[in-house]
């Protein structure tokens, strides 16, 4: 039986219906769709966070915000926190990452626990449970540590203090200026950089490498290639900058009817600087050729990965992932960014290929159950052979929908939820910092979404599937709200931190075990006591 391994792909910001195979009109991703061929396509995916950093700890750790704690980008994973590295490490399967991760680590708590961060263990703890091939989280400013992508564009002759911005991500005017990647209006600009060398082939070949020098250690892998893009500075190399043009975007999604007497949360995200940005159709028709453009390169270089992994022989033994962290808005609503709970902001692509014979009959198919990011890491411990600690894991393995099992109690509910105490919409609200919170629990057709000290926002799917109808004051849908908010009330009460004692050895727990470890209460005599005890 050949080694199993997983290669899990994750990109930066990459919306679900950016994707043909999720019904794109004008971005053809044919190697993401072969990939869609040969698994299973989730289209209910979805994120449990719609930012970054707490998306990714969700991912990583199986686990939703509300119990790993880190709740924005920057905000340390605390020590202790188990992670896929930590469950996959118990099945002698080493946990590799190569690109972005947003991981924050717990520096307080490790000088506190005596962890030397540059020790074995505390590479781990530090990296999320990732053995680090090659780490780079993307965003490269003056201000933040360099990195080893640095050094390869100098050693291919791109000398600067910073090549990541004055080459991977800036355009050059015709007098030689240099042009700023991060500014919108450069969108439409190639980057100064060759296409083999930007960021998205650089992080598919380290990859590759690691996959290499894998076959000489022998012991099975769980690759997370996380790629950059599509992601901000939207800047993007030749010919991928010219591919697409304005009659290739799609008209946004968004209505007047939104901007009138909106609520509070919303309309203070609205009026962010990044929102009112993107609500101008000159801005979509600079930056969405440039996110199109980032999106075809990354399907290319999927197919450079899939032949790859063919030439080796390694599909056949392979799960391969391929998803997102969370969404972007790109105008629809008028919002820019990813901060609300929106599809095109908490929904996310999903696709699963499972080698296994057992997944033959659902190759090429769709699923429309309602899945989590969290799902993910008990899906791949199961792949290994692990059984996911459900006292730990909140996720649930998908084996059973990428097997054509029954699962008549599959989950009702997504939840999602968000913090924005570091954000503008607070300042303008005024609201206090542990109140700034908000919680999103979707049936399939109704979203609600729990605003702290304000009142809901509840969207009904069905009947109106762009999400433009705010119906949290409609007293038609008086009911909803509260039967919705119950299941996020029930959903809140679950014990979700004790992680050291499994459910098992609660269930074993019994007067006798009590008894047979010498504590004896409530007994009047020794014949009652003996007759307790008695086989």
């Amino acid at each position: 039986m050949k080694q199993r391994n997983v290669f899990w792909i994750m990109c930066d910001q990459l919306r679900f219906d950016y994707l043909s195979s999720y019904g794109h009109p004008h971005l053809h991703t044919p190697n993401i769709d072969a990939l869609a061929a040969r698994g299973v396509r989730f289209t209910r995916t979805y994120v449990q966070s719609p930012v970054c950093g707490p998306s990714r700890m969700s991912f990583y750790t199986g686990r939703y915000m509300r119990s790993h704690g880190s709740n924005w980008n920057g905000f340390p994973l605390r020590v202790g926190e188990p992670t896929l590295g930590d469950h996959l490490a118990d099945l002698g399967v080493r946990n590799v990452l190569v690109g972005k991760t947003h991981m924050q680590a717990d520096l307080e708590g490790m000088r506190r626990l005596g962890i030397e961060p540059a020790s074995s263990l505390g590479v781990s703890v530090a990296e999320c449970g990732f053995e680090p091939f090659e780490r780079d989280d993307g965003l490269n400013p003056d201000q933040r540590p360099r990195v080893p992508y640095d050094d390869y564009l100098r050693a291919q002759g791109f000398a600067a203090t910073n090549p990541w911005q004055q080459w991977a991500n800036s355009a050059q005017a015709a007098d030689g200026t240099l042009l700023s990647g991060w500014l919108l209006q450069h969108a439409d600009k190639p980057a100064r950089i060759p296409e083999e060398h930007s960021e998205t082939p650089y992080m598919t070949r380290r990859a590759m490498r690691f996959i290499d020098q894998a076959a000489v250690d022998g012991r099975p892998w769980c690759l997370h290639l996380s790629y950059i893009k599509p992601h901000w500075p939207y800047i993007v190399p030749a010919p991928y900058h010219a591919m697409f043009r304005q009659a290739d975007i799609v008209a946004p999604v968004r209505s007047e009817h939104e901007r009138h007497d909106p609520h509070p949360v919303y309309g203070a995200f609205m009026a962010a600087r990044v929102s009112r940005a993107f609500s101008r159709d000159d801005v979509r028709n600079r930056v969405i050729p440039a996110y199109m453009g980032l999106i075809k390169q990354i399907d290319d270089q999927i197919g450079v990965l899939m032949r790859f992994l063919a030439e080796r022989g390694l599909l056949d033994a392979t799960m391969i992932a391929f998803t997102s962290d969370h969404g972007d808005y790109l105008g629809d609503h008028w919002l820019g960014e990813k901060d609300l709970f929106h599809d095109c902001s908490a929904k996310v692509p999903l696709i699963v290929v499972d080698p296994s014979p057992e997944a033959d009959a659902t190759r090429g198919t769709t699923s429309d159950m309602l899945v989590e990011a969290i799902d993910l890491a008990p899906s791949f411990i199961r792949y290994f052979g692990g059984e996911p600690k459900s006292h730990v894991l909140e996720g649930r393995p998908l084996q059973p929908l990428l097997h054509a099992v029954p699962v008549p109690d599959w989950r009702r509910y997504v939840f999602s939820e968000y913090d924005y105490g570091t954000m503008p919409a607070r300042w303008t609200l005024g609201t206090p910092v542990d109140a700034s919170r908000l919680f999103m629990v979707f049936d399939g057709r109704w979203k609600y979404i729990h605003a702290v000290g304000y009142r809901p926002m509840l969207y009904d799917l069905r009947s109106d599937p762009n999400e433009l109808h705010d119906l949290g004051t409609d007293p038609s849908c008086a009911a909803e709200s509260p039967r919705l908010k119950d299941a996020l009330l029930a959903w809140s009460l679950r014990d979700h931190t004790r992680i050291t004692t499994p459910n098992t050895r609660i269930a074993a727990y019994s007067e006798a075990s009590q008894l047979k470890s010498g504590v004896v209460i409530g007994f009047w005599d020794q014949a009652e006591l003996d007759a307790a005890t008695r086989p």
